[in-house]
């Protein structure tokens, strides 16, 4: 296991940094109604697998190992060991995958990049052999109510053409789907900081850009460019990917497959900044 820090800058430094990432999930939980002690459940569970992923090249990860590098007790520890439970990586919905890639396939866009309306049946281009091209084990239809019911598609009052409506796949009026995406997205970006900042191995891509003394009306600039610059990102990433996963499937046929996942994503944040001493604003 890594040697706990013992320069006071540090120690500071990383409270404070665990204070900035547990103030919105405690908004979070107390808007939510979620009582402390069910997230502190949560964090002992969490604590006690990480000790355990600490151990793995130990002989073997002790209960007092463990109650040692977690500080919780013997007992509390036997007892989240028996109720451990593993489960396995979220995949994206269906629903998701086909949104994607009608929002990345160059052939599905207009000659302005916009996403093309697509006949509802038929040979591609169709929404139906795009669905098709995702799974074969759900009708088209099924994924074209999904994608409606999210308020992602809209099909033509004919019945004959489906049209994108949407940008992203943001679903708001899913809550439990909201909170899914959450957990994943935030998940795996605070994942890949505390691993860049812990020196693993893997080192991951996290970089950002910031500025103050911004407007609103800049502010709602910049968040169209933002926009835009995901699109293009979008367009260009998500083909390029796909073929990768091709390219490992025929390299791995009748092997075991790759195992490695990856998401890419990107972000933004605004709010109001804090008053500054003894700053009374310009006159007019």
């Amino acid at each position: 296991m890594r040697a706990p820090r013992a320069d006071p800058s540090v120690d500071a430094a990383l409270l404070h940094a665990l204070e900035r990432v547990l103030a919105p999930a405690a908004r979070l939980a107390v808007s939510s109604g979620l009582p402390f002690d069910t997230v502190e459940q949560l964090l002992k569970r969490a604590f006690v697998d990480a000790a355990r992923a600490a151990q793995r090249s130990d002989a073997a990860a002790t209960v007092s190992g463990l109650a040692t590098a977690t500080g919780l007790s013997r007992r509390e520890v036997t007892r989240l060991l028996q109720d451990a439970r593993t489960a396995p990586p979220e995949r994206p919905s269906l629903a998701t995958q086909v949104f994607t890639r009608w929002r990345a396939d160059r052939g599905l866009r207009d000659r302005r990049g916009h996403s093309r309306p697509l006949p509802r049946l038929g040979a591609a281009p169709s929404f139906e052999a795009l669905a098709q091209s995702v799974t074969r084990d759900v009708h088209p239809r099924t994924l074209l109510e999904e994608l409606c019911r999210l308020g992602l598609a809209q099909v033509d009052a004919d019945g004959e053409r489906v049209h994108l409506v949407q940008d992203a796949f943001v679903p708001r009026d899913d809550s439990a789907r909201m909170l899914g995406f959450l957990g994943a997205n935030a998940g795996d970006h605070f994942a890949a900081t505390v691993a860049n900042v812990l020196g693993d191995e893997r080192q991951h891509f996290d970089q950002a850009v910031f500025a103050d003394d911004l407007s609103d009306t800049s502010v709602a600039v910049a968040k169209r460019l933002l926009q835009a610059q995901w699109r293009s990102l979008m367009a260009a990433l998500v083909p390029e990917i796909e073929a990768l996963v091709r390219a490992d499937a025929a390299a791995t046929a009748g092997a075991a497959p790759a195992r490695r996942r990856l998401r890419v994503g990107l972000y933004s944040y605004d709010e109001a900044m804090p008053a500054r001493p003894g700053h009374k604003g310009r006159k007019r």
